[in-house]
């Protein structure tokens, strides 16, 4: 199949990490199950062991989790039949791939637990805002670490994230993590300075995206409907548009074109959202949620 092409540029466009298929189990080189092992088991953890777990990408005896909060731990071990860590140790022996699922604050003190286990696991960090340097100071200048900007459609296995690995992984070891993640839905390899960009758009976008669902909601009650039929056509256009920019890869403008007739509602519809400057407002959200994700990644 021939790759998709930048209607601005005429360049290739970068490629998402390709989808294991189902019962496709995550191997290393050696074709040996990669062990993963889970810090912190919260709601985006959680969602992503059930869907590693639930793809067959990591059989559940190949997964391990800990957490402070222990019955977060007992309940996925309960549900799916992974292994309930003890502690922060016990995942460091276990797991040849380390996920941290951690507040921010707490990283320093979790690295300090995985380096001290003497073992050298693939660290795969989703913590905002900590550096691919921060990591490697508290884990060591020789530690594989990739920093990961995911996102909250995780929780329903729609994953939109990229991936950035330090220069001590190996090629292998960014296909391990981009197999990983592609199970979960899609991920694009980048460097780590556009980290922030992505958490402007996709990090952040899923909010953005609900204020538009609300706001068509809230125009279809404004014009009679009522609020559950309102809110449901308003979801399902949102995820079909979406669904046609995804399936036909034509350009959303052309898209957009296609249902604008002259002097037709669609277009009268379209006008009202360039007078209230919707493109403006949408492009500016994703510089200042950039802006800010830069901001706290100095801190």
């Amino acid at each position: 199949a021939e790759s998709a092409v930048s209607l601005a540029t005429g360049e290739a466009l970068p490629q998402p990490c390709a989808v294991p298929t189902r019962e496709m189990v995550l191997c290393s080189e050696g074709m040996v199950p990669v062990k993963v092992g889970f810090i912190g088991a919260g709601m985006m953890a959680g969602a992503m062991i059930r869907g590693l777990v639930s793809s067959k990408t990591c059989p559940a005896d190949c997964v391990i989790a800990s957490d402070a909060y222990q019955p977060c731990v007992d309940g996925l071990a309960e549900e799916l039949g992974i292994t309930s860590g003890g502690s922060n140790k016990d995942v460091a022996l276990f797991a040849d791939l380390i996920v941290l699922a951690v507040k921010p604050q707490m990283v320093e003190d979790v690295c300090a637990d995985i380096k001290g286990s003497g073992t050298n696991p693939l660290v795969v960090s989703i913590a905002a805002g900590v550096t691919i340097e921060s990591l490697e100071g508290w884990l060591g200048s020789s530690a594989r670490v990739v920093r990961v900007m995911p996102n909250t459609p995780c929780l329903v296995g729609e994953l939109a994230a990229a991936y950035a690995p330090n220069a001590a992984c190996s090629a292998a070891d960014a296909a391990t993590v981009g197999s990983l993640l592609g199970a979960l839905g899609t991920a694009f390899k980048v460097k780590e300075a556009d980290l922030d960009a992505v958490t402007g758009l996709s990090g952040s976008g899923p909010a953005y995206v609900f204020q538009f669902i609300e706001a068509l909601s809230d125009g279809g009650v404004r014009a009679g409907l009522t609020r559950p039929i309102a809110t449901a056509l308003a979801a399902k256009t949102v995820r079909g548009a979406a669904t046609m920019v995804l399936q036909t890869g034509k350009h959303p403008g052309e898209l957009k074109d296609q249902v604008t007739s002259p002097g037709g509602t669609t277009i009268t519809g379209v006008h009202a959202l360039e007078q209230g400057g919707m493109r403006a407002a949408v492009m500016n959200a994703v510089l200042a949620a950039t802006a800010r994700s830069r901001e706290l990644g100095k801190k």
